[in-house]
């Protein structure tokens, strides 16, 4: 995902496959679907490529790579405590037989997964996927035909058909929110909040109230949206006005937009993510959602950098 452009297009390229190894060393499907989705999101807070971060940096007026050494110092502690914690929840596995690498039974995978760590397109991606693993069924198997052929990709859209439908709704809700004012509410009511709160409080108790009004305003927009991407950009302009009001630097309110869009887009259990896992693993959102630890201990670490004192908190002096 540091690569690819949105943790739904690594998702999308590493679930199958995840999948296939789960099932053959006899994994948890559950906490194999966490590992993907933890994973997916750790690239996306690391990548200068991705939707969120051209969004968040863009909207905060910062440069790309300032947003990667504040978020890195989250992040990275998220993903060692995440780690251990699925080597915990882990157990031992029988090994899989392996015989003779059927190197043309691998191609497919392969491709699909060097394509998408060069950041192209994931729909050229399946694409190519979906040819590839046709071309190798039609030669490899035995009364294989276009009709069998036909059929494994009309079974794979059906089975796919219900995340297209609730996506579709949920993006319809989200519209309906906006053009209705929902989202401007939100907005304007964390921001009547942190200005009372900042009337009565020191500059560096408003300092961290913006921050944190700023987390929880990213948050609560992606709740309704359940779009993390949508999420930075509606709550982008109040962001960046609270920042410079309360002297926080502008990589820093980068940061908190990505940190908190994505720790609450990985547990929320309609999001496209979660619900794309939920599909390829024949899980519920819910099971996908449980072994998210990534997410939980992202967002424990970010609440914990607010209230350290650091330099990324105040803005440069312009000279």
């Amino acid at each position: 995902c540091i690569r690819d452009r949105s943790t739904g297009g690594t998702i999308a390229a590493v679930a199958p496959v995840a999948l296939g190894i789960a099932e053959s060393a006899g994994m948890s499907l559950p906490l194999t679907a966490g590992v993907v989705l933890s994973g997916a999101m750790f690239g996306d807070n690391l990548s200068i490529i991705s939707d969120t971060t051209i969004a968040a940096t863009r909207s905060q007026g910062c440069e790309m790579k300032d947003k990667f050494k504040e978020n890195i110092r989250i992040a990275l502690p998220a993903a060692l405590i995440a780690i251990a914690v699925f080597a915990f929840n882990s157990t031992a596995t029988q090994v899989p037989a392996t015989g003779d690498i059927e190197w043309l039974k691998v191609l497919p995978y392969i491709t699909i997964l060097i394509l998408a760590v060069s950041g192209v397109n994931v729909f050229v991606v399946l694409s190519i996927g979906i040819l590839l693993a046709g071309g190798v069924s039609l030669a490899s198997i035995d009364n294989y035909g276009l009709t069998n052929l036909a059929q494994d990709v009309y079974k794979g859209f059906g089975n796919m058909q219900e995340i297209f439908l609730l996506s579709m709704l949920i993006g319809g809700l989200s519209e309906l929110m906006r053009r209705q004012g929902g989202l401007a509410f939100l907005t304007n009511f964390v921001s009547s909040l942190i200005h009372a709160f900042g009337s009565s409080h020191s500059k560096h108790a408003n300092s961290r109230a913006s921050e944190l009004g700023i987390a929880g305003l990213v948050s609560m927009v992606n709740g309704c949206t359940a779009n993390n991407t949508v999420a930075i950009i509606v709550s982008g302009s109040v962001a960046r006005q609270l920042a410079e009001e309360n002297n926080v630097s502008p990589r820093r309110s980068a940061s908190l937009l990505d940190i908190f869009s994505c720790v609450v887009q990985g547990v929320l259990p309609y999001g496209a993510q979660v619900l794309l896992l939920g599909s390829v693993f024949n899980l519920s959102p819910l099971e996908v959602v449980a072994n998210s630890y990534y997410c939980f201990a992202l967002a424990i670490a970010a609440v914990v950098a607010v209230f350290i004192k650091h330099p990324a908190r105040q803005p440069a002096v312009q000279t």
